[in-house]
């Protein structure tokens, strides 16, 4: 009997944070005996590890700004109809060639509604083929709020339509899903908690001193950081971590004239470089991580029993990451300041208090958030799939 073949169509529009989380949600799955590709929709970014999977790339766009306004493709230009036309002519192309037995789409219907031209069609053929594969929505913990009772009439509306299951990425010990999604009672039969998805298997392969004894400072691989980074180079002298070596990581989407400024303002004991695959490798011997406050970055400091700021993003109406970092700081696991607090002298405050409070946190701490979101996912979809 032939491994069931799933496809997963992820799309990142600012940061790499929802593509990561495929991938690693890919290999879970992998290693059930499910053969897997990933289709992205975003940048092609050096950092992702796609072993493990086959991973289609179409032509990618990204939002043109941190409130995510419009589309924009990879020269800047609002898309275009042909654009439109050509990622959606793949995507099907790629789903009646595969034939999938499950079909998993990240995020929609509770994102990625500018991407209607493509999800929908995707929708559609998988719907109309016989037999039918099994639609799972792939979804965060948090959703953006924004207080419109009729996108979330949509929203229901959509999962009941297209969807056969939709798998929370998260802990209802945490945050439960109706705090950010009000209409949650109205699918709970659709959805189930995996937990948060961390890679466990190479935070436990990882090996090596690289970052040992440092100050990791990073911004992930979206477009948004240099504001952390260079407040970062202002705080490290009047800090009391000012002679321990301080790494800034940049992401990739940060143009190269401010990444070129970020390292001739470094000063000795300060490197400048860009994003590394070995992340897990320099926070498992880091001092201290001082990081945006995206959901795998977060998850993985805590796996790594790394100490941890994280600076959370909040552009736009950008709200996950702010509340999921003030809970976690709730429960003594990591320290926080809001992005429109990051200053020199509260960055260097919080850097004393991460210091002095005993040591990175605590396992059993830790273990209190369910963060077996990989290997639970993939075992579910398993299941389902009759495996």
């Amino acid at each position: 009997m032939s491994a069931p073949k799933v496809l997963f169509y992820v799309q990142h529009l600012l940061g790499i944070g929802h593509v990561k989380r495929a991938t690693t949600l890919a290999r879970a799955m992998a290693v059930e005996g499910l053969e897997v590709t990933v289709v992205s929709g975003g940048a092609d970014i050096q950092v992702i590890d796609s072993g493990g999977m086959d991973f289609v790339q179409l032509p990618p766009v990204r939002a043109s700004d941190r409130n995510f306004g419009a589309l924009v493709d990879e020269a800047g230009a609002p898309v275009s109809d042909a654009l439109k036309d050509e990622r959606r002519d793949i995507l099907l192309q790629c789903f009646a060639k595969l034939r999938p037995d499950a079909l998993m789409i990240e995020l929609f219907p509770f994102g990625r509604r500018q991407l209607r031209f493509e999800i929908i069609p995707l929708l559609e053929a998988a719907r109309a083929l016989s037999p039918r594969p099994r639609i799972i929505s792939s979804v965060r913990d948090i959703l953006v709020e924004k207080n419109r009772p009729e996108r979330d009439a949509g929203m229901v509306a959509a999962a009941r339509q297209y969807f056969d299951d939709i798998f929370i990425h998260g802990d209802p010990g945490l945050i439960p899903f109706e705090q950010t999604f009000r209409a949650a009672a109205e699918i709970s039969d659709l959805m189930h908690y995996t937990g948060y998805v961390v890679e466990h298997d190479k935070i436990s392969s990882a090996g090596g001193d690289q970052g040992l004894g440092e100050v990791i400072v990073s911004s992930g691989s979206g477009a948004v950081g240099a504001l952390l980074l260079n407040t970062a180079i202002d705080a490290r002298a009047g800090s009391v971590l000012a002679d321990y070596r301080w790494r800034l990581l940049a992401g990739y989407s940060l143009d190269e004239v401010s990444f070129q400024a970020l390292q001739r303002r470094a000063s000795e004991g300060v490197i400048v470089e860009r994003a590394r695959p070995d992340f897990i490798n320099l926070l498992k011997n880091c001092v201290l991580s001082i990081s945006l406050g995206g959901y795998n970055t977060v998850m993985e400091v805590l796996a790594t029993g790394a100490r941890g700021i994280a600076v959370p993003y909040a552009g736009g109406q950008e709200t996950e990451q702010t509340l999921r970092a003030r809970l976690l700081e709730e429960r003594g696991l990591i320290h926080q300041i809001p992005e429109g607090e990051l200053t020199k002298d509260r960055l260097i405050e919080k850097i004393s208090l991460a210091m002095d409070a005993g040591g990175p946190p605590k396992p059993a701490r830790a273990a209190a958030i369910d963060m077996d979101g990989a290997r639970k996912s993939a075992a579910l979809l398993a299941r389902r799939l009759g495996t």
